[in-house]
Protein backbone atom coordinates (compact mmCIF):
# COMPACT_ATOMS: atom_id res chain seq x y z
CA UNK A 1 0.00 0.00 0.00
CA UNK A 2 1.33 3.43 -0.96
CA UNK A 3 1.70 6.10 1.74
CA UNK A 4 0.44 9.62 1.18
CA UNK A 5 3.91 10.92 2.10
CA UNK A 6 5.52 8.97 -0.78
CA UNK A 7 4.50 11.71 -3.22
CA UNK A 8 5.32 14.69 -0.99
CA UNK A 9 8.19 16.96 -1.91
CA UNK A 10 10.35 17.25 1.24
CA UNK A 11 10.80 20.97 0.58
CA UNK A 12 7.04 21.46 0.92
CA UNK A 13 6.78 19.96 4.41
CA UNK A 14 6.14 22.79 6.88
CA UNK A 15 9.20 21.99 9.02
CA UNK A 16 11.43 22.10 5.93
CA UNK A 17 10.22 25.39 4.48
CA UNK A 18 12.80 28.09 4.03
CA UNK A 19 11.89 31.78 4.14
CA UNK A 20 12.05 33.74 0.92
CA UNK A 21 13.71 36.61 2.79
CA UNK A 22 16.46 35.99 5.31
CA UNK A 23 16.24 37.85 8.61
CA UNK A 24 19.53 38.88 10.14
CA UNK A 25 19.35 39.13 13.94
CA UNK A 26 20.66 42.68 13.66
CA UNK A 27 17.34 43.65 12.08
CA UNK A 28 15.49 42.38 15.14
CA UNK A 29 17.77 44.33 17.48
CA UNK A 30 17.52 47.43 15.30
CA UNK A 31 13.72 47.29 15.31
CA UNK A 32 13.73 46.90 19.08
CA UNK A 33 15.99 49.85 19.81
CA UNK A 34 14.06 52.03 17.37
CA UNK A 35 10.77 51.12 19.02
CA UNK A 36 12.27 51.99 22.41
CA UNK A 37 13.70 55.27 21.13
CA UNK A 38 17.30 54.30 21.95
CA UNK A 39 20.01 55.58 19.63
CA UNK A 40 22.65 53.24 18.25
CA UNK A 41 25.37 55.44 19.73
CA UNK A 42 23.81 55.31 23.19
CA UNK A 43 23.44 51.53 23.08
CA UNK A 44 26.98 51.06 21.80
CA UNK A 45 28.33 53.20 24.63
CA UNK A 46 26.19 51.39 27.21
CA UNK A 47 27.40 47.93 26.20
CA UNK A 48 30.99 48.98 25.57
CA UNK A 49 31.35 48.36 21.83
CA UNK A 50 32.19 50.81 19.08
CA UNK A 51 29.38 52.52 17.25
CA UNK A 52 30.67 51.20 13.91
CA UNK A 53 30.68 47.60 15.17
CA UNK A 54 27.11 47.87 16.44
CA UNK A 55 25.96 49.67 13.29
CA UNK A 56 27.43 46.93 11.08
CA UNK A 57 25.57 44.28 13.08
CA UNK A 58 22.30 46.20 12.95
CA UNK A 59 22.65 46.57 9.19
CA UNK A 60 23.45 42.88 8.64
CA UNK A 61 27.06 43.43 7.62
CA UNK A 62 28.53 41.67 10.65
CA UNK A 63 27.27 38.62 12.53
CA UNK A 64 25.94 38.63 16.07
CA UNK A 65 28.48 36.69 18.12
CA UNK A 66 27.98 35.16 21.55
CA UNK A 67 29.56 38.06 23.42
CA UNK A 68 27.44 40.68 21.67
CA UNK A 69 24.29 38.59 22.15
CA UNK A 70 24.96 38.47 25.91
CA UNK A 71 25.64 42.23 26.01
CA UNK A 72 22.36 42.89 24.16
CA UNK A 73 20.56 40.57 26.56
CA UNK A 74 21.93 42.48 29.55
CA UNK A 75 21.07 45.90 28.10
CA UNK A 76 17.73 45.21 26.42
CA UNK A 77 16.49 42.04 28.13
CA UNK A 78 16.30 40.25 24.76
CA UNK A 79 17.30 36.61 25.30
CA UNK A 80 20.65 35.81 23.70
CA UNK A 81 19.86 32.22 22.66
CA UNK A 82 17.18 33.12 20.07
CA UNK A 83 19.47 35.81 18.63
CA UNK A 84 22.24 33.24 18.21
CA UNK A 85 19.82 30.70 16.75
CA UNK A 86 18.62 33.31 14.27
CA UNK A 87 22.23 34.09 13.33
CA UNK A 88 23.00 30.41 12.76
CA UNK A 89 19.89 29.97 10.62
CA UNK A 90 20.76 33.11 8.66
CA UNK A 91 24.30 31.83 8.05
CA UNK A 92 23.12 28.36 6.97
CA UNK A 93 20.50 29.66 4.57
CA UNK A 94 22.91 32.22 3.13
CA UNK A 95 25.43 29.50 2.34
CA UNK A 96 22.74 27.19 0.94
CA UNK A 97 21.82 29.94 -1.52
CA UNK A 98 25.42 30.46 -2.66
CA UNK A 99 25.58 28.68 -6.05
CA UNK A 100 29.37 28.42 -6.20
CA UNK A 101 29.49 26.87 -2.74
CA UNK A 102 26.71 24.43 -3.65
CA UNK A 103 28.66 23.35 -6.73
CA UNK A 104 31.71 22.77 -4.54
CA UNK A 105 29.61 20.78 -2.07
CA UNK A 106 28.15 18.62 -4.82
CA UNK A 107 31.65 17.90 -6.11
CA UNK A 108 32.71 16.74 -2.67
CA UNK A 109 29.62 14.54 -2.38
CA UNK A 110 30.48 12.85 -5.69
CA UNK A 111 34.01 12.14 -4.49
CA UNK A 112 32.75 10.90 -1.12
CA UNK A 113 30.25 8.57 -2.82
CA UNK A 114 33.15 6.89 -4.63
CA UNK A 115 34.87 5.95 -1.33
Amino acid sequence: MKKITDNVDEKMVANNLEPAYLTHPGEVIKDEIESRGISQRKLAKEIGVSYSQLNEVLNGKRPVNTELALLIEAALDIPSAPLLTLQTRYDLLSVKRNKSFLARLNGIRKIAAAF
